[in-house]
């Protein structure tokens, strides 16, 4: 894993490098230096960010993981507005001077990528409502209503306040049940804990249950389950829950070691099963296992375009329904998201589901 993070790393300072020159060049005479240097301290706050965010102030923490984290994606559309025009000036379609002392090739650049960061972020806040019925013929108490999200990654970003709005959609469907699956918290805990995020999760006006996601265990797992338990979610792994006839199997995160298998949480359940599983990898487990339906999530499904393509090509199925043979499966793209708070190409979504015989 860390030879993984440092190669990482230097690919990103390579690439870096290669925006740089680019805007070194491109940046009229006079303003190359100082362009070129808030490039550089913009990038820098995102690795620090990393490294301090948890002994500065909340607030200072906030902005600073905010500003560095939408580096990111400025750095990604710069990169790749760079790269089609190196190709479309070898290609005689691009003039070579919009690229060198231009400030119309400096306006063009920079006014994409404000125009994509804006218009990505006010995406971001609009939340999907997604709707599936299924109709089953396992015994039901009742017909039920039940609500599934998944990578909230509450923190820095995602704050106090965006949680309450969160909550109040969930309560205005008046689901019977609510699922997480997993990734409730981002990277840290001290702003969910400090800022007594578990205060909004105790609104919920219905049974909540949970699984772990890879976040969890990046933060800290023994306080993560405290706050599952502080904020009134049943947090289950490779364990399984009953609710009005419905059979909800909660698998522990693969970035645990020795799962149980999801054979063995089946055996014997009778009722309308329900697998909560993060990361969305062998589907097969859950068809063979005669599941009815499957909830993940994880990929965000890459939360910005061209992203996007990558995560459809790593996953069966990346986002949205799926079926194979009699199991049925969803994998959100999350009500929030990691990093900055921008979509492109993708969406913040939650699942309402509703089970009837």
């Amino acid at each position: 894993m860390r030879t993984g993070i440092i190669t990482i790393i230097v690919v990103v300072i390579v690439l870096a490098g290669y925006v740089c020159w680019h805007l070194w060049r491109i940046a009229p005479q006079g303003w190359k230096l100082a362009l070129v240097s808030v490039f550089i301290l913009w990038m820098a706050s995102f690795f620090v960010g990393f490294a301090v965010n948890d002994q500065i102030p909340m607030k200072a923490a906030t902005v600073l993981y905010e500003v560095g984290n939408t580096w990111i994606i400025a750095f990604l559309y710069l990169l790749l507005l760079f790269l089609v025009a190196d190709i479309a000036a070898v290609c005689h379609i691009l003039p070579k001077m919009f690229l060198k002392d231009s400030i119309a090739g400096l306006g063009t650049v920079v006014g994409i990528v404000v125009v994509i960061l804006t218009l990505g972020g006010i995406h971001y806040h609009h939340k999907y409502r997604e709707e599936l019925t299924i109709t089953t013929g396992k015994p039901l108490e009742k017909p039920m209503t039940i609500v599934l999200a998944s990578d909230l990654h509450l923190g820095y970003h995602n704050r106090k306040a965006e949680l309450a709005r969160w909550v109040d959609f969930i309560n205005a469907e008046k689901p019977d049940l609510v699922l997480f699956g997993g990734d409730v918290i981002d990277l840290s805990l001290r702003p969910v804990m400090e800022g007594n995020f578990s205060e909004e999760f105790r609104r919920v006006e219905a049974p909540m249950t949970a699984v772990l996601g890879n976040h969890e265990f990046y933060s800290n797992l023994e306080l993560a389950e405290q706050f599952y338990k502080e904020s009134g979610i049943l947090l289950l792994k490779d364990s399984v829950a009953h609710f009005n006839g419905v059979d909800v199997i909660g698998r522990n995160d693969r970035t645990s070691h020795g799962r149980v298998s999801l054979d063995a949480l089946s055996k014997g359940l009778e009722g309308f099963t329900i697998v909560l599983d993060h990361q969305p990898y062998h589907l097969e487990e859950s068809e063979a296992a005669g599941i009815d339906f499957q909830f993940s999530g994880h990929t965000h499904r890459g939360q910005v375009w061209p992203l996007s393509w990558i995560t459809d090509a790593m996953y069966e199925i990346a986002w949205g329904h799926h079926q194979r043979g009699y199991t049925q499966y969803y994998v959100s793209s999350g009500l929030g998201i990691w990093g900055a708070k921008i979509r492109v190409g993708t969406r913040s979504e939650y699942l309402v589901l509703h089970l009837t015989n």
